[in-house]
């Protein structure tokens, strides 16, 4: 059996870790370099962090905060957000991020995917995914989740693997900041059509909804959460050895 991981997400947007529901009403809730230095004393596997504000408001990647919070911890950093170029990800890369998580970037030039995979390889390359369902359709958002691509998320996944993304980062705007449980619908449609990693997101409110996404979708590799960790709902620690008792292989 894989290991599972569970990764906390930081978005952040005017230097500081924000949260919102369903993608609306962002607020301020902590700072980014304490929370960095907690999660990696707390057992988190990977730290992702992505700038919610910078494809939308066309800024580049927040390259001063990664670097800082790169001097302080020892676990692998994903950075998103900004980044539309080839020249993006060097930077991202050069400034101590471990993979790069391209949203918006993807969507205007999809062969963003395959320059970066080309070059430092598909493990370091994810797609990041904001998807909500529209007539019964899973269609990708884009600008925060306020506008409606067009774009179709199961042919959208299988595109931009075969471009070359490594990993998925598959977020459920209907589930996100509910706390109701993952999407298991959505991440199983997205999980039948690719053999990549997924990163599951969006909807976790405590830990059973863990267990239940890796043993429902024993395909899906990262249960990733925000503000049930942020807020200390949640401690990355007990919820692993809670998923060990439950036949779940993880790192503790």
């Amino acid at each position: 059996m894989k290991i599972k991981k569970i990764v906390p997400c930081m978005d952040i947007k005017g230097g500081k870790i924000v949260k919102g529901v369903n993608f609306e009403g962002i607020r301020e809730i902590a700072d980014p370099i304490e929370m960095a230095e907690f999660y990696n004393k707390s057992g988190a596997d990977e730290l992702i962090f992505y700038d919610i504000a910078a494809s939308v408001e066309g800024k580049g990647i927040f390259v001063e905060l990664i670097k800082e919070v790169k001097s302080k911890v020892t676990i692998p950093l994903v950075v998103g957000g900004g980044i539309s170029t080839l020249s993006d990800v060097d930077l991202a890369i050069e400034c101590g991020a471990s993979k790069v998580s391209i949203n918006t970037g993807a969507i205007n030039n999809p062969e963003i995917l395959k320059e970066a995979a080309d070059k430092y390889g598909g493990e370091k390359v994810m797609l990041s995914m904001d998807i909500k369902r529209v007539d019964g359709k899973f269609m990708i958002f884009r600008g925060a989740g306020r506008e409606n691509t067009g774009i179709d998320a199961i042919e959208w996944a299988k595109k931009c693997v075969a471009l070359g993304a490594g990993e998925l980062v598959v977020n459920s705007i209907d589930t996100d900041g509910v706390k109701g449980g993952f999407d298991l619908e959505m991440l199983k449609a997205i999980s039948d059509v690719v053999s990549v990693p997924i990163v599951a997101s969006g909807g976790a409110g405590k830990k059973e909804h863990f267990a239940e996404l890796f043993k429902e979708i024993p395909e899906i590799e990262t249960g990733l959460a925000a503000s049930v960790f942020h807020l200390k709902e949640v401690d990355i620690k007990e919820l692993k050895i809670y998923l060990k008792g439950q036949g779940i292989c993880v790192n503790i």
